[in-house]
């Protein structure tokens, strides 16, 4: 039997399929992930304004303590929503403040300690609160959502060609 026969084809099936591996990572990977950030003590992330963030957010949530996504319930709004809300994380029972941040997209996935909350989170003026409970070892979630009739260009940043137009008419 001749084993120079067999090697080829083994090793082309090897490293094509490692050119095929590596090729899948880095197309899986085109973006950069959001930065870990602290407020008071509290690790947290913000993200998901476009795809392939928002699929990177979904997929590491269940690792964290906690996830707030924020919405609009209009289905034809529903990919456009404002980059920053205020959002304000407060004991439940004591209010004492616990977390202080602004989101940065529609997912914020936060390290909190086991506990009952309050999560107020405000944009353009309204705010709505909701109760967080977090349990060690179970991946808690609160979805905020904004009604349609909601103001939402009052609160969207200004899209690059309205930027144009405007140092233009300067």
């Amino acid at each position: 039997m001749n084993l120079m026969r067999l090697r080829q084809p083994m090793a082309a099936l090897v490293l094509g399929g490692t050119a095929a591996f590596f090729g899948a990572m880095t197309s899986a990977h085109a973006f950069s992930n959001p930065p870990i950030q602290m407020a008071q003590g509290v690790e947290y992330m913000c993200g998901g304004t476009n795809k392939a963030e928002a699929a990177f957010m979904q997929m590491v949530s269940p690792r964290w303590a906690a996830t707030i996504e924020f919405g609009i319930n209009d289905s034809a709004q529903r990919g456009n929503f404002p980059v920053r809300a205020a959002v304000q994380v407060r004991e439940k029972y004591t209010g004492r403040p616990v977390m202080e941040a602004q989101s940065q997209g529609p997912y914020m996935l936060a390290r909190l300690d086991p506990g009952a909350y309050d999560v107020n989170v405000t944009l353009g003026g309204l705010t709505i609160t909701q109760t967080l409970t977090v349990i060690a070892g179970v991946p808690a979630r609160a979805v905020f959502m904004w009604p349609s009739n909601f103001d939402m260009a009052s609160v969207m940043p200004p899209m690059p060609q309205a930027l144009a137009q405007s140092s233009a008419a300067r």
